[in-house]
This record gives C-alpha cells, structure tokens and sequence, in this order.
C-alpha cells in the first residue's frame, strides 16, 4: 500500500508552458491526500521557488505538509518553512566547482539556502526559468561577496549535453566527494556525496514513519534516479529519458502537460 509519494515538479508534475500543476494532477493529488496519502513535491530546485507550486496544491504554510529540494539536501515542513534536515556544499568546494564553472565560461546557478544567485546568465535561461524561480543575477568571478551564506548546491547550465558530458569526465579528479546529477536537458548539477533525491525521500519516510517499501517516486530525468531507486514503487511520465523509463516500474502513456502524474496517482494510489 502506497502511503507517500515523492513527485519531481519540472517536466514531470508542471506543464512547461505555463510552469502549473493542472487540473488533472491536482484532481488526482487531492483525492489520494483524502484517502490519507502523503504527497511531498521533491526538486532540485530551492524550497523558496516552490512556494507558488504549493499554492496551487493547498499545501502552503500547512503543518504536516512537506518539500523535499535542492536534489534531497533539505526536507521543510510547510508550516513557518521549518527546516527538518539540510546537507549542503563548504565554501571550500562550492568555489573550486565555482572556478571551474568561470574557466569553462559557463552559466551557473550557486544555491544558498534563501537565494540562487546565477553568474553569466542568456536570453534563453532567463526564458527558461522565467515562472519558475527568482534569482540574483551575479558577475563576479568568485564568490568571495557571498562567503558568509550557507550553501545548498551548484550547477553549470549549457543546452549542449554532450558538453557537459565532457565537462564532467575531465572534472572526476574533484568529483569523488560529490553526487553528480543531470537535469531538464541543460543542467550539470553538483550535491554533497550522498545527498540526492533518494536520500531524501529516505529522510522523509524515517521522519514520517512510513517503510520505503509503502512510498512512490515519480520522475523524469537523471537526477530523479536514485529517488526512484530508492521508493517502493517507481513511475515515470511518458516524456522521461529512455533510461528512466528502463528501471521504472510504472511509465505512464501521458506526458507532463498532459496530465501523467494523474495517471500514474489514478493506476499506482487510487486503485491499490
């Protein structure tokens, strides 16, 4: 019986053209919270930048309600933004994966725990993230101003994968104390060892007291792995990577903008 599930938002439980839920999703959502199910939004991005998704559930400022974000480095409790668990980057490491971001020229998105400052920003990623997040354009080439935040995480931007592919291979002789993870097709994204989407979900059941083995995943892209590795249940929208699609248990016939996470809820939660 399923009694958690953790669903990735961005191209997986969002429409990409207008960044909402949609009214399927929120149907079906709705209905499996009425049978007692638990339903945590799980992101790499901040937990700041969900709070109009949030909105849209009904779940914002509510106790008992949580968000799992930065890729499983911090689980929040709604109610006063309560933050139940956080794992995050040294000033140390976040400015040498810094450093490297400069030497390659790239765009980069440094997550503090309140803010996402994004160095050398394009037309293109300000229309991406347009509707999904606030941030803090940033043009300096360290991060020697913001040496005194606490950090989340870092990512490089570059719609051109098989780039950050080779950016990767030639930065694994700094790369064995982090979790490396790729997102919606133009993110490399950087997390502490260990901290990923599916240690999150595993925090989340411990501190709700749900065995793994009752909770669902739902997700898209690498960096929903090992979450949906993770849960007892794994499902995937039709518009997920091959490779996802491989090791779920459940891919739904519907996209993200068409509603697939209901399907997924209405297949999986509604009718177990």
């Amino acid at each position: 019986m399923i009694r958690l599930i953790a669903s990735d938002l961005d191209e997986t439980l969002l429409n990409p053209a207008d960044k909402k839920v949609g009214k399927k999703n929120l149907e079906a959502i709705w209905r499996a919270q009425e049978q007692g199910v638990i339903f945590v939004p799980c992101s790499g991005r901040g937990y700041p930048s969900i709070q109009g998704t949030l909105e849209e559930l009904g779940t914002k400022g509510k106790a008992g309600q949580y968000i799992i974000s930065y890729n499983g480095g911090a689980i929040t409790e709604n109610a006063g933004n309560r933050l139940l668990h956080f794992h995050g980057l040294s000033y140390e490491k976040i400015s040498e994966l810094y450093q490297v971001g400069v030497s390659y020229d790239l765009c980069m998105h440094v997550y503090t725990q309140t803010d996402v400052y994004i160095y050398k920003i394009d037309e293109d990623e300000k229309d991406f993230l347009k509707g999904r997040m606030e941030y803090i354009p940033y043009d300096h080439k360290d991060l020697e101003a913001l040496k005194d935040e606490t950090f989340a995480k870092i990512l490089f931007e570059c719609t051109d994968i098989p780039f950050l592919n080779r950016v990767e291979k030639e930065m694994e002789y700094m790369t064995g104390d982090l979790d490396v993870s790729y997102s919606s097709k133009r993110y490399l994204e950087f997390n502490p060892l260990g901290v990923n989407k599916g240690s999150g979900l595993v925090k989340m059941a411990e501190i709700l007291n749900i065995p793994i083995e009752e909770t669902l995943a739902i997700g898209d892209n690498i960096n929903d792995l090992a979450m949906l590795q993770a849960a007892g249940t794994s499902a995937c929208v039709a518009n997920a990577l091959d490779e996802i699609k491989a090791i779920c248990d459940y891919t739904s016939k519907a996209n993200c903008w068409e509603g697939g996470v209901a399907e997924i809820i209405e297949t999986l939660v509604l009718h177990q």
